[in-house]
C-alpha cells in the first residue's frame, strides 16, 4: 500500500457540460453555454476537515462531493470549489426553428385580438428563445468532475508520499549510521570514566587523610566502595540500551513505510520517542564524540518530525 502526503492539487472540468443530445445549437463551446471545472486541493491537517465551495444552483451536490472526499481522504484540510463558466450577456446561442415557430404563432394570436400590439423586435425574439431554453442539468457532470478531481488529488498525494516516503528512509538510514558509529565509542566511554572516578577518589582520600594512618582493612573497604561508586556512576552514564531502543524504533519505521496507508499519527508517536533516546544519549554523554553524535541525530530527528507532519 502506498504511503500519502496531506498536500495536493488536482483540478477537472468539462466543456461539454451542458450540450444536449442531438441539438446542434447547444454543441461543446456553442455561446453562452457555461463549462464546468472543479479544483481539489489539500494542505496538512490533523484531522480530516472538507471545505466546499458551490455555486447556489448546485447546493444540493454537497452530501454527494463531501461522501466522494470522505470515502477516500482520511486526513487533511480538503477544499473542493466547483466553478460554473457564466453567461456574459452578450454571447447569445442561436434560437431553435421549433421556437420561432411557436413564438410567431403567439405573436398572431397576440395581434389577431389586440391589432395595435407592437409586433416583436429581433431583441426581444432572442430573449423570448433565450428564456425559452430548457434549464441545463450539470448534476451529473459535476459529479463526474468532482469524482475526477478527487482522483487526481489522490495521485498527487501519492506522488508527494512517494517522495516523503524515500526521504523518510534516508533519515533513517543516517541514524542507523550515527548509531552503529556511536555503539563502539560506549564502553570505551564507561571504562574511562571508571577508571577517572577511581583516580580522583584515591586523590580525595588522599588529600583527607591528612598523612594518618587508617585503620586496619580501611583501605580495602574504601577501595571496594570506591569500586562500587565507580560502577553505579557507569551505569547511570551506559547508553547502551538507549541505542538499542533507538534501532527498534527505527525498525518499526521501515515496517510501517512499507506497510503504507494512514501512518502518520504512529510516525508522529515513534518520532517523539526518537527525540527521547537522542536526548538521552546527549545528556549521558562524558565524550565529545558521542555529544557530537547525538547532536546530529537530533538534527535528523527534527527533520523527520517536518516531513512526518505532511504525511497522512
Amino acid at each position: 500500500m502506498s504511503v500519502y502526503s496531506m498536500t495536493g492539487f488536482a483540478n477537472a472540468g468539462d466543456t461539454r457540460s451542458y450540450e444536449s443530445k442531438g441539438d446542434a445549437d447547444h454543441a461543446a463551446g456553442a455561446p453562452g453555454r457555461p463549462a464546468v471545472a472543479v479544483d481539489a486541493r489539500s494542505v496538512n491537517g490533523r484531522f480530516l476537515d472538507v471545505a466546499i465551495r458551490l455555486p447556489d444552483e448546485l447546493r444540493s451536490l454537497e452530501p454527494a462531493i463531501r461522501e466522494l472526499v470522505t470515502a477516500r481522504v482520511r486526513r487533511g484540510k480538503v477544499e473542493i470549489r466547483v466553478h460554473l463558466g457564466r453567461d456574459d450577456g452578450e454571447r447569445w446561442p442561436s434560437p431553435r426553428a421549433d421556437q420561432l415557430g411557436r413564438l410567431s404563432a403567439l405573436e398572431d394570436t397576440v395581434r389577431a385580438w389586440l391589432p395595435r400590439a407592437a409586433p416583436l423586435t429581433v431583441h426581444e425574439a432572442l430573449q423570448w428563445c433565450r428564456a425559452g431554453s430548457p434549464a441545463p442539468q450539470a448534476d451529473e457532470v459535476v459529479l463526474a468532475c468532482a469524482r475526477a478531481a478527487v482522483d487526481g488529488l489522490l495521485a498527487a498525494r501519492e506522488r508527494e508520499g512517494a517522495a516523503l516516503a524515500r526521504g523518510l528512509r534516508e533519515r533513517v538510514a543516517g541514524l542507523r549510521a550515527l548509531a552503529d558509529r556511536a555503539e563502539p565509542l560506549v564502553p570505551q566511554s564507561v571504562a574511562r570514566q571508571r577508571e577517572r572516578f577511581v583516580e580522583r577518589w584515591n586523590e580525595a582520600l588522599a588529600a583527607g587523610s591528612g598523612g594518618t594512618a587508617l585503620p586496619a582493612g580501611g583501605e580495602a573497604a574504601l577501595a571496594e566502595r570506591a569500586l562500587a561508586e565507580a560502577v553505579a556512576y557507569a551505569v547511570r552514564i551506559d547508553v547502551a540500551e538507549e541505542l538499542l531502543r533507538l534501532r527498534s524504533h527505527l525498525d518499526a519505521i521501515d515496517q510501517l513505510l512499507a506497510k503504507g496507508g494512514e501512518v502518520g499519527k504512529r510516525l508522529e508517536f515513534l518520532i517523539q520517542e526518537l527525540q527521547r533516546e537522542a536526548n538521552t544519549l546527549g545528556s549521558k554523554s562524558t565524550s565529545l564524540e558521542l555529544t557530537a553524535i547525538s547532536v546530529d541525530m537530533k538534527v535528523l530527528v527534527e527533520q523527520l518530525r517536518e516531513q512526518v507532519q505532511n504525511l497522512e
